[in-house]
């Protein structure tokens, strides 16, 4: 990873746990409900971008890319794939962080206009990840 990965990561896994949280309270009170377009193509562009950034490596699911505009999903389906985002995303962000002196960091490498440590690596501070590799 690199520095810039880091702020895509932060900017989509952002949103994707806003947008969670924002269907999931609308799942709660109706989950059979359709989503409305408006909110689904937000959805869908969220997901596309998640997609191209999580590659094939960290995707949930290699045949899923997006909700059919046509057949529009319930509440409760789309809480379901978002959720699935959200447990890849932190994946990526258990693979890619470390406990150091003072803290989480991820650790990504050093581009040539940016200084690194001996191996060329750069620690940015973060927070413990949700989960832990095993």
């Amino acid at each position: 990873m690199k520095c810039k990965d880091v702020d895509g990561f932060e900017k989509l896994s952002g949103q994707l746990q806003g947008i969670y949280e924002e269907i999931s309270v609308l799942s709660k009170k109706s989950p059979n409900d359709a989503i409305n377009k408006f909110k689904l193509n937000f959805i869908n562009q969220l997901l596309n971008s998640s997609n191209e950034f999580l590659e094939d490596k960290y995707r949930p699911f290699k045949e899923f890319s997006e909700f059919d505009t046509d057949d529009v999903p319930q509440n409760s389906d789309v809480v379901f794939i978002l959720s699935q985002y959200l447990q890849c995303f932190e994946k990526l962000r258990a693979d890619n962080v470390q406990i150091r002196p003072g803290g989480w960091y991820w650790v990504v490498d050093a581009e040539e206009n940016e200084i690194g440590d001996e191996l060329g690596k750069i620690y940015i501070k973060t927070t413990r990840p949700k989960r832990l590799r095993k």
